[in-house]
């Protein structure tokens, strides 16, 4: 990944690129097999970089950093349709978070998958507004944070600035049980239809339980959930509020992907 938010040298992960001619070439076959499987274990998939299916950042193998490289075309639309055609759907949402262009926006309109929001990025100038509730619409998945991200209590800590504590006080009001239930609160009640809250924001953790820091090679997800950690107490307030907010699960099947993104 070039340059971002998360590192001035960029994210130079030292894996090789896909050759999307040879994959096309075989219909895709790998990708139809990685995902079929995923759909059986999962309701949802959330295809991470969404971003590089419609270009991706190449930089030469002998580079030290992400700095020096240059966007490169994806497959674009023609992978899903081959996913399409072999699983009947696309129960995807996708990480379209960072250095987004229309093109990628377009796609994944022209594909009907939704979008991320992640509430941590709402709190800054007023651009970082579009992860805020009130801006929000159905067809997104709002996030209290994600795994890129240091939980609710370790960003308000020690990097939250100033300006994002008051805001974040002002649009969410004063918290008795802890910021992090403000997050919960404001992410469950929001239009979002689909609401994940990581399990150290549910638990109230500090940056010790921070589960990935981007650019960063040593040191990753070391956190491990422990026997004991959810409590009644938590599950039922967890309960309570799933009920308010109308996210309790029907009793049957999973909620059918079409109805999500509709």
């Amino acid at each position: 990944m070039p340059p971002d938010f998360f590192s001035e040298t960029g994210q130079r992960w030292g894996n090789p690129l896909y050759r999307w001619d040879v994959m096309r070439s075989r219909g895709y076959e790998w990708w139809v097999h990685r995902l079929r499987w995923a759909t059986q274990n999962c309701d949802y998939i959330r295809l991470d970089h969404f971003r590089g299916f419609e270009q991706f950042w190449e930089i030469p193998a002998s580079e030290p950093t992400a700095i020096r490289g240059r966007w490169v075309d994806g497959p674009k639309d023609d992978i899903f349709h081959k996913v399409r055609e072999a699983l009947g759907g696309l129960p995807f949402f996708a990480e379209d978070l960072g250095y987004i262009t229309p093109e990628v926006h377009a796609l994944r309109d022209r594909l009907q998958i939704p979008g991320m929001a992640v509430l941590q990025f709402g709190f800054g100038d007023s651009g970082a507004h579009i992860y805020l509730p009130h801006r929000l619409t159905p067809d997104k998945v709002i996030y209290t944070g994600t795994h890129d991200n240091d939980t609710v209590v370790g960003w308000w800590n020690s990097a939250a600035t100033e300006q994002e504590r008051c805001h974040a006080i002002a649009y969410l009001g004063p918290a008795q049980d802890g910021i992090h239930w403000a997050f919960i609160r404001a992410a469950q009640a929001s239009v979002a239809n689909l609401c994940v809250v990581p399990l150290q924001d549910v638990l109230g953790l500090n940056s010790e339980a921070r589960m990935n820091t981007p650019s960063q090679n040593d040191g990753n997800w070391r956190w491990r959930f422990e026997r004991g950690m959810l409590a009644e107490q938590l599950a039922e307030k967890l309960a309570q509020l799933a009920e308010v907010t109308d996210r309790v699960p029907q009793p049957c099947a999973a909620q059918p992907f079409d109805d999500f993104v509709a």
